[in-house]
């Protein structure tokens, strides 16, 4: 690479700082993923939005938390705050399975390298800061910290916890996507102004001197531990909250100290969006990295994220509780601009892989009249229906898709994202829209599927699927039909892959064997499968922990123990003969030799 390095990317070392001409960085963050200069990656995006704003910023990617914490010390205090957070994904699922099994790879870190970073990197990071140095701010961000900024169910802990600054002791948190609050916090502190109301922000005060008027008192921390309901009470204002255009500020009492809970910004504009993606990522690991590879970049490099947010309210999805629920969509030229640069990358052969987002076909989507939106505090605009005020029209989509495909240099581009099937045949919607919705199913299916076709119906039982917030399994059935019917038309044999969970909230192992009835009928046999694993901040989670629906505090089962939900997980391999006799087995015992006869006819006697 002939140009230097401190041009391209943000400085990760003494020497490229001093390379630089700096004495000392006025950020320095801390990430437990590797360093990879690329939108997708939320320590490139914060080090890159305050790059922006004039400050001096650099990144300590994957540091070593043990021993005598020297890339801790290398780069000394910075002028303004320490940033920190445990990377793209939640550390413990990144480090361990649905059944608490250590994971042997990490797609975050080059050549898949297991051990790079600890479990909870957000409070093992930030104490080393605080120990070494106690007078430089922490500011802790990114999607560990975001869902657990309230008393939360700990699954790998079995048991509630606290808000993460307590545990971490970090001066503030921003949760959700962090562009406009961890500006004002830079501005602030530059400044010498205070932190305690920046918006989108979580802060620890003194009990005794805080009004509490101005918001919601949630159930204290101790409160939740004694009382299951409170915790699941909590949980509903909490989501409801989240939900809100315009939320209330949340209180909640931890000891002798107060957490609270700032009310977010209001959604990004398409101008703000656009403006993230334009900064200058060089759009590619550090040099740092030469001859390894990332998985996790490996698979996004070539792909293009054309919006945030997701109206779905999927009951076991962090999704909107950390992007949010309303979808915030890029200009047409933006997302134009960003597959022209892929074209431009030296390993490019035509294919963009993803031309997508959290849901695919969201793109463009919001509420026909705002202010109804505005006063709304429902988890999902699709579920049990879409709602008659979300202009649900496909039309910007089929356009941004055919003016992809007509840039010089692109082949095909693909959507690997998840589609929505319920926003393609839903009945809620106008004649005009419906018809829109058919177009924009067959140029997905016909120009835009490499081979396969993902889609989450997650079960197919109504109990459970009512649970999930998800739509019934005959929508997928006749999505399935649909997809069957334009590959005919246009001579293609694709694939549709389902994805399904096991072990979710509510679902028992009798409904898992419908599901196994169900799927065998529609000829698949499964290969998308997961455990349902509980993670902070959603409803499944909730349930999972305290046994009721915190909407109407009715009891629900979970399978809880490891035994139950490996009872539950056979079902997927049905056809498989080793699992057969244990299949049998079991639905001898559940007195339902009925779906037995189903799965095996005559294959088994």
């Amino acid at each position: 690479m002939n140009i230097p390095l401190p041009s391209l990317f943000l400085p990760t070392s003494r020497k490229e700082v001093e390379a630089l001409g700096w004495d000392s960085p006025d950020v320095i963050i801390f990430t437990g993923d590797a360093y990879v200069d690329h939108p997708s990656f939320g320590a490139a995006v914060i080090g890159r939005t305050l790059q922006a704003q004039g400050l001096r910023v650099a990144i300590v990617p994957q540091p070593d938390w043990r021993g005598d914490y020297r890339d801790f010390r290398k780069l000394g205090a910075p002028r303004l705050f320490f940033g920190v957070t445990a990377g793209a994904m939640d550390s413990m699922i990144n480090h361990y399975t649905a059944n608490k099994r250590l994971r042997s790879d990490d797609a975050y870190t080059p050549d898949r390298r297991s051990g790079m970073r600890p479990d909870y990197p957000s409070i093992v990071y930030t104490r080393i800061l605080k120990e070494l140095y106690p007078d430089s701010p922490v500011v802790l961000g990114g999607i560990e910290a975001s869902l657990r900024r309230l008393t939360h169910y700990d699954y790998w802990q079995d048991a509630l916890r606290p808000g993460i600054l307590v545990d971490s002791g970090a001066d503030i948190l921003v949760y959700g996507m962090g562009e406009k609050p961890v500006a004002e916090i830079a501005r602030r502190l530059s400044a010498g102004d205070g932190l305690g109301d920046v918006m989108q922000t979580v802060v620890l005060a003194q009990l005794s001197s805080t009004n509490m008027g101005d918001g919601i008192v949630l159930f204290s921390h101790e409160e939740c531990i004694k009382s299951k309901e409170k915790q699941a009470s909590n949980f509903r204002i909490i989501e409801e909250e989240s939900n809100k255009y315009t939320p209330s500020r949340l209180f909640q009492v931890c000891g002798e100290r107060l957490i609270i809970v700032n009310p977010p910004y209001p959604p990004l504009s398409e101008a703000d969006i656009d403006a993230t993606f334009a900064l200058p990522y060089t759009r590619l690991p550090h040099p740092r990295y030469k001859g390894k590879e990332i998985p996790a970049f490996e698979m996004i490099k070539h792909s293009v994220n054309t919006h945030r947010g997701c109206f779905g309210g999927c009951a076991f999805c962090t999704i909107s509780a950390h992007q949010g629920k309303f979808v915030v969509s890029r200009s047409k030229a933006s997302i134009l601009n960003e597959v022209k640069a892929v074209i431009q990358m030296p390993d490019f052969k035509g294919y963009i892989s993803d031309l997508g987002g959290p849901s695919a076909n969201m793109y463009g989507m919001k509420g026909r009249d705002e202010n109804i939106c505005h006063k709304c505090r429902k988890p999902s605009c699709i579920y049990p229906a879409v709602c008659p005020n979300l202009n649900a029209d496909h039309t910007a989509l089929i356009e941004l898709y055919r003016s992809v495909d007509r840039i010089p240099g692109i082949k095909k581009s693909f959507i690997g994202s998840g589609v929505r099937y319920d926003l393609i045949l839903s009945d809620n919607i106008d004649s005009r829209l419906r018809q829109i919705a058919m177009e924009y199913a067959e140029e997905l299916i016909a120009r835009h599927v490499s081979g396969r076709l993902k889609v989450a119906p997650e079960h197919t039982e109504p109990n459970v699927l009512q649970l999930m917030r998800k739509p019934a399994i005959e929508l997928f059935d006749t999505f399935r039909r649909l997809f069957e019917r334009i590959n005919r038309k246009h001579g293609l044999n694709q694939q549709i892959i389902p994805y399904f969970i096991s072990a979710h909230p509510g679902c028992t192992e009798t409904d898992m064997a419908q599901l196994a009835v169900r799927t065998k009928e529609m000829n698949f046999r499964l290969e998308q499968i997961q455990d349902f694993t509980p993670s902070p901040m959603t409803l499944a989670t909730e349930i999972f922990y305290t046994g009721l629906n915190p909407y109407t505090l009715k009891k629900i089962h979970s399978a809880r123990t490891q035994e139950e939900r490996l009872s539950q997980r056979k079902y997927f391999f049905w056809y498989k003969p080793d699992y057969r006799p244990l299949i049998r087995q079991a639905l001898r015992k559940l007195g339902r030799e009925d779906l037995a006869v189903k799965l095996f006819r005559s294959k088994e006697k």
